[in-house]
C-alpha cells in the first residue's frame, strides 16, 4: 500500500485543479471524506469543486458539516476535462451519479477501503482493512502534508464515528480510535456530531422507521429478517429519500437475525426500481457477495445494490445465498 499511498500523494501534489466526488446515496464517510478532500486541497493552495450528482436531497444529519456553504455542485462542471477526478469511498464507477466526471477528467484518483472495490482510478489506493475512507484519506493527509483545523477533523470524525457505528462494529480497531483521538485533538467536536447525527431526527424519519418495522418479516428461524419500503411509505410518512438512511440498523438490532435486509421502492424515473441494502453479522455471511449477485457490491458486513427485481424474487434470491453459505438454516 505503500507505493499506493504515494503514487496519490504525488498525483495531489502535481495538480492544481480538482474535482472531488462521492457514491449516490451518500453517507456519513462519503459526505465526511468528500469534504475534508475538498477542504485539503484547498488547504494545499489548489482550485477545487465538490460535486453530488442527481437531485436527491443530502440526508439532513449531514447538513451541519457545511458542504452547500463550502460550494457543493449538483452537476459536473463545465471544465471537467482540465481538471483531475478525485472520487472518495466509491468502490464502483458506476455509482457516480454524474459520468462526465469519469470520462472527462483527465485523471481519476480512487481512494477508497471497499474491499470489492473495481479500481477503476488511474490511481488507485484502496485499503480494505481500513475503518473507513476518512481513515484511508488521513494517512494521505499526513504525507502531503495538510495540517488537521478543526473542519477537517470535524469532517474525518463525522465519517469515522457512522462507518464504524459510534465505534462498536467490527471494523473498529486500534488505529481507527487513535485517529479519533487524534482528530478530538485537532477540533472534533465529539458532542455536536453526536447530537446532529444520532439525536436530530425528523419527526418523518420515525414514521419511516415505524413503517419498515411494520412489514419486518422473520425468516429462516428468525436467522434473517427482511423488510421493505414502498413508495406508499414514503407518501404516507411525508418522509424525503435520504430519511431511510440508518434504518436497517434498527433491524440488525433483531435477537438471533443473523443476516437483515431492507430494500426499497425508488422514486419514478429513477434508473432501477428499488435499491437493497445488507447487513450481517461480525461473523455472518459475506453480503458483499450477496450483492455482487444483483449488481452491487459493498463491505462483507454492509453492502447494496440495484435491482428491478421484484420484492418476493429478491427475497428468495437472499435466503437462497444465505442457505448455500451457511446450510440449510431450517435444519
Amino acid at each position: 500500500m505503500s507505493a499506493d499511498l504515494d503514487a496519490v500523494v504525488d498525483a495531489l501534489r502535481a495538480n492544481d485543479r480538482f474535482v472531488v466526488t462521492s457514491h449516490d446515496n451518500p453517507d456519513g464517510d462519503a459526505i465526511g471524506s468528500l469534504l475534508a478532500t475538498h477542504l485539503a486541497l484547498e488547504a494545499l493552495g489548489k482550485e477545487s469543486v465538490m460535486v453530488l450528482g442527481g437531485p436527491a436531497p443530502l440526508p439532513g444529519e449531514y447538513h451541519f458539516l457545511g458542504l452547500e456553504e463550502h460550494g457543493l455542485a449538483r452537476s459536473a462542471p463545465q471544465d471537467t476535462a482540465d481538471r483531475v477526478l478525485v472520487a472518495v469511498d466509491c468502490a464502483q464507477e458506476s455509482r457516480i451519479v454524474e459520468p462526465r466526471l469519469v470520462e472527462e477528467a483527465r485523471l481519476t484518483v480512487n481512494i477508497d477501503h471497499h474491499h470489492d472495490n473495481t479500481r477503476f482510478g488511474d490511481v488507485d489506493l484502496v485499503v480494505a482493512d481500513a475503518s473507513s475512507t476518512a481513515e484511508v484519506l488521513a494517512d494521505v493527509f499526513a504525507k502531503l502534508p495538510v495540517a488537521l483545523t478543526p473542519q477537517i477533523a470535524e469532517a474525518l470524525y463525522t465519517a469515522v464515528v457512522t462507518d464504524t457505528g459510534r465505534f462498536q462494529y467490527s471494523n473498529t480497531t486500534p488505529k481507527a480510535l487513535r485517529l479519533a483521538s487524534q482528530l478530538v485533538e485537532a477540533g472534533a467536536n465529539v458532542s455536536r456530531v453526536f447530537i446532529e447525527v444520532y439525536e436530530s431526527t425528523p419527526f418523518p424519519k420515525l414514521k419511516l422507521l415505524a413503517r419498515a418495522l411494520e412489514h419486518a418479516r422473520e425468516l429462516a428461524g428468525g436467522r434473517i429478517v427482511v423488510s421493505e419500503l414502498r413508495r406508499a411509505d414514503f407518501d404516507a410518512a411525508g418522509a424525503e429519500e435520504p430519511y431511510s438512511e440508518g434504518i436497517i440498523d434498527h433491524l440488525r438490532a433483531v435477537d438471533g437475525a443473523e443476516l437483515v435486509a431492507l430494500v426499497r421502492e425508488l422514486p419514478a424515473g429513477s434508473p432501477t426500481a428499488r435499491k437493497g441494502s445488507l447487513r450481517s453479522h461480525p461473523d455472518g455471511v459475506d453480503v458483499s457477495a450477496i450483492a455482487r449477485s444483483f449488481g452491487g457490491g459493498g463491505h462483507r458486513r454492509a453492502a447494496g445494490f440495484s435491482t428491478d427485481l421484484g420484492m418476493d424474487e429478491i427475497t428468495r434470491r437472499i435466503v437462497e445465498a444465505f442457505e448455500a453459505a451457511n446450510g440449510d438454516p431450517s435444519a
